[in-house]
């Protein structure tokens, strides 16, 4: 089976997004940390858009395997050269 590659992309930016959520969340009573970006809490905003993008990432992947898995093996060609080793 080979492994689509938006499921570990995914995974990796849901969890970037949740570390950077729970930063901003951890944070938001520091108004000093955020005088440079205006007074917004980029952390936790991006954190939330991080989230999103690597669950989407993921529910693709996901619904990409599983349309994978339901097609049937594809059959060898006769007229294939076979390969061996190398």
């Amino acid at each position: 089976m080979r492994l689509d590659l938006r499921i570990p992309m995914g995974l990796m930016f849901t969890l970037v997004g949740i570390i950077l959520t729970a930063f901003g969340i951890a944070t938001r009573g520091n108004p000093d940390l955020y005088a440079r970006s205006l007074g917004i809490n980029v952390n936790f905003w991006w954190g939330i858009v991080l989230l999103i993008f690597g669950q989407i990432m993921f529910q693709l992947g996901r619904a990409s395997q599983a349309r994978l898995a339901k097609l049937p093996p594809p059959k060898p060609d006769p007229n294939a050269e076979v390969r061996r080793g190398h």
